[in-house]
């Protein structure tokens, strides 16, 4: 019985360093990443929101397009 409390307290001990060594080498490759600045991160947004907004215009005509050819054809 002895055994068993034994091998359950270093199976907690082992997991507990794994989490602190998965976190700290969380933190270490988080020091090597190159942020943007701010302008950058300025720029790089308006242009994701800018080419969102252009493929929703675009898909908006092609399903507008698309539909008033079925009301035409299919739908008389």
């Amino acid at each position: 019985m002895a055994e068993k409390t034994v091998k359950t307290n270093d199976n907690k001990i082992v997991k507990k360093k794994l989490r602190l060594k998965f976190f700290k080498d969380i933190k270490s490759e988080l020091k090597k990443v190159t942020w943007l600045t701010w302008p950058q991160l300025v720029k790089n947004t308006l242009t994701v929101i800018a080419a969102c907004l252009m493929i929703g215009v675009i898909i908006w005509i092609f399903d507008a397009a698309i539909g008033k050819l079925i009301s035409l054809t299919l739908l008389r």
